[in-house]
C-alpha cells in the first residue's frame, strides 16, 4: 500500500504528532525530556522552523510548527529522530525502532483553529488525567504561552501576538481561554485531522490548499476518531 502523502505549505501552521511504537513509552526519566527538547531546538535553528506550542507526553509528542521552507518541518522531524532514537537505544541498551511508523501532520486554518490547536496540545495532560490543570504539567509550552516564562524553543505566532499589545496582556488573555472548555466537536475535528493527515479547516480552506499544492488533499475520516 502506498504511503499517504503529507501536505506542507510554507508559512502555514502544521500540527505534528509522533507516537511511540505500539504506544510504548518514549521518555523514561527527566533527562530524556531534556534531551529531546535539546535536539528539537537544534533542529529548529538548523532548518529555520518555528515552534509555537508543544507537549511531551509519556508515549507521544504534539508539536505546532511552521516553516518558510517547504521541507523544513520534515527535516526537523528527521533530525530529531536521528539524534533521539540512538540516544535512547544507547542509554537503555535497546535496539530497533522507537516510533510507531511515520509521524502524522495536519495543516491548520490559523484564523479559525490556531488558538484551539494550541489549547488542544497544552491540555493533553489534563485530558489524559495526569494533572488537574495544564500549568501542573512540566513538559509543555503552557508555562511560556500562559505564564510568560522564557522558552527559547518558541516563536510566537501572529494569532497569539494578536491577543494583546504586551507580553503581559497576551499571556493574560491566553490564560483566560482555558477557562472555557473546547467543544467536543472541535476536539474531534482536531483529532480526526491529524489522525488522517488532512487539513483542519472548512471547505474553502481545503480548496485554497488544493490550489496551492495543485493536488487533492482529501477529508478527515467520518465518525469519532481515537482519543489521544
Amino acid at each position: 500500500m502506498p504511503r499517504k502523502p503529507r501536505f506542507f505549505v510554507p508559512g502555514m501552521a502544521t500540527h505534528v504528532v509522533q507516537r511511540g511504537n505500539n504506544r510504548q513509552a518514549i521518555f523514561f526519566d527527566e533527562s530524556d525530556y531534556i534531551a529531546y527538547l535539546g535536539y528539537l531546538r537544534e533542529a529548529l535553528e538548523k532548518y529555520e522552523c518555528q515552534l509555537h506550542a508543544y507537549v511531551l507526553m509519556t508515549n507521544h509528542v504534539h508539536l505546532l510548527l511552521s516553516s518558510e521552507i517547504e521541507d523544513g518541518i520534515s527535516r526537523v522531524m528527521q533530525y530529531v529522530g536521528r539524534c533521539y532514537v540512538p540516544y535512547i537505544n544507547h542509554k537503555y541498551g535497546r535496539s530497533g525502532t522507537l516510533w510507531e511508523g511515520r509521524y502524522k501532520a495536519s495543516l491548520i486554518d490559523s484564523e479559525r483553529y490556531f488558538l484551539i490547536c494550541m489549547r488542544y496540545i497544552e491540555c493533553n495532560p489534563v485530558r489524559a488525567g495526569m494533572v488537574e490543570q495544564p500549568g501542573d504539567y512540566r513538559w509543555s509550552s503552557y508555562h511560556a504561552n500562559a505564564g510568560g516564562r522564557c522558552d527559547l524553543l518558541l516563536t510566537p505566532h501572529q494569532q497569539y501576538l494578536a491577543l494583546g499589545s504586551s507580553n503581559t496582556g497576551r499571556t493574560g488573555h491566553y490564560k483566560e481561554l482555558f477557562k472555557v472548555h473546547i467543544e467536543e466537536a472541535e476536539l474531534e475535528g482536531v483529532r480526526a485531522a491529524w489522525h488522517s493527515g488532512t487539513p483542519l479547516g472548512n471547505d474553502h480552506f481545503r480548496e485554497e490548499i488544493e490550489h496551492v499544492l495543485k493536488q487533492k488533499v482529501g477529508y478527515s475520516h467520518q465518525g469519532r476518531p481515537k482519543k489521544d
